[in-house]
C-alpha cells in the first residue's frame, strides 16, 4: 500500500518541547518518526498519539552525541520505506558552570547534540525535500539566543544564536522550493530542561507570567513554519524582550542579563569558594 501521508521527525522527543510537537504533528495527520534516549518513554508516546491519532510511528533510541547516530537514525526511517518531510531539531540540554571549571568532552557532547547533529541531519534531508518540492525544517533555539554572553551555561546562548542565523540563511536559500526552514525561539517553558541542569529551584522565584507551556511553543512553531517564517519567538512577554535586546546597547544588555542570570544560573562557583 502506498504511503500517503507525510512524516515528521523530531528529536528529543521523549518529553517536553519535543513531545509536544510530537502531538501537534499526529493531530495534524503526520506520520511520526521520533528519537531520544529513552525507549520506554518514545514507545509510550508513539503508542498513545498511534491510537488517538490514527497514525504510524516510528520509535528509535538513539544518542545524537555518539558517532554516526544521524545516519542510524535515517537508516532506520529508510529501512521502513519513509522518507523525512518534516524535521524538528528539537534534542539538547545545558550544561551548567563556568567554560573554566567544566571538561573538553562534556562541552564537545552538548556541541555534537544542539548544533553539529541539528546541522547535519538538515543537510542530509534537505535534498529529498528539495526534490519532492515540499518539507519543513524546524530549529528549535531560545530567547538566549539574542541575548549578549553571560556566566554559565557558556557555551548554550552562542549554540542558539548560531542556529537562528543558519536557519535565516536556510530560509533564503529555499525560496521558492516548497521547503520552509524556521528558528522557534521560546523562553523559560515548562519541561525538564531545568530538572536536568539543575536550575529547577532557583527558578521557582521567576514571575509565573514569564513562562509558557511546551504545548503553546510547539503549536506556535508548527504554525510559524507553515508560514514560511525564518524566527519566531514564542510569547508575547518573550517577544518584547527580544525586542529590547535589539535596541539598547551590548554594554547594558551585558549588565542586565548578567545581573538576572545570577539568581538562577549554576555557575558552579560555590565549589570554589567564589
Amino acid at each position: 500500500m502506498a504511503v500517503t501521508r507525510r512524516l515528521a521527525l523530531i528529536t528529543g522527543a521523549s518529553a517536553g518541547i519535543g513531545a509536544a510537537f510530537a502531538k501537534v504533528y499526529a493531530r495534524e495527520g503526520f506520520d511520526l518518526a521520533l528519537t531520544a534516549r529513552r525507549l520506554d518513554r518514545l514507545e509510550k508516546l508513539a503508542a498513545d498519539l498511534s491510537k488517538e491519532h490514527n497514525v504510524e510511528t516510528i520509535s528509535i533510541a538513539s544518542d545524537l552525541a555518539g558517532p554516526g547516530a544521524v545516519d542510524a537514525i535515517l537508516a532506520a526511517i529508510a529501512a521502513k520505506g519513509r522518507v523525512v518531510d518534516v524535521l524538528v531539531n528539537n534534542a539538547g540540554y545545558g550544561q551548567p558552570g563556568l567554560w573554566r571549571n567544566t571538561t573538553w568532552p562534556d562541552q564537545a557532547r552538548v556541541i555534537q547534540v544542539m548544533l553539529t547533529a541539528p546541522l547535519e541531519l538538515s543537510h542530509k534531508v534537505l535534498p529529498g525535500m528539495a526534490e519532492r518540492k515540499w518539507g519543513r525544517i524546524l530549529n528549535i533555539a531560545s530567547l538566549a539566543g539574542f541575548s549578549p554572553g553571560s556566566r554559565g551555561h557558556t557555551t548554550y546562548g552562542a549554540i542558539k544564536a548560531a542556529l537562528i542565523r543558519f536557519s535565516q540563511s536556510l530560509n533564503v536559500e529555499t525560496a521558492g522550493t516548497g521547503v520552509h526552514c524556521t528558528a522557534v525561539c521560546p523562553g523559560l517553558t515548562w519541561s525538564e530542561f531545568h530538572d536536568v541542569n539543575g536550575t529547577r529551584e532557583a527558578l521557582k522565584k521567576t514571575p509565573g507570567w514569564l513562562w509558557q507551556t511546551a504545548e503553546a511553543v510547539a503549536q506556535t512553531g508548527y504554525r510559524a513554519a507553515e508560514q514560511n517564517r525564518a524566527i519566531v519567538v514564542t510569547g508575547a512577554p518573550n517577544k518584547m524582550m527580544a525586542g529590547f535586546l535589539k535596541l539598547i546597547p551590548d554594554p547594558l544588555a551585558m549588565q542586565i542579563a548578567n545581573s538576572a542570570t545570577r539568581r538562577y544560573r549554576n555557575t558552579g562557583e560555590s565549589e570554589e569558594g567564589g
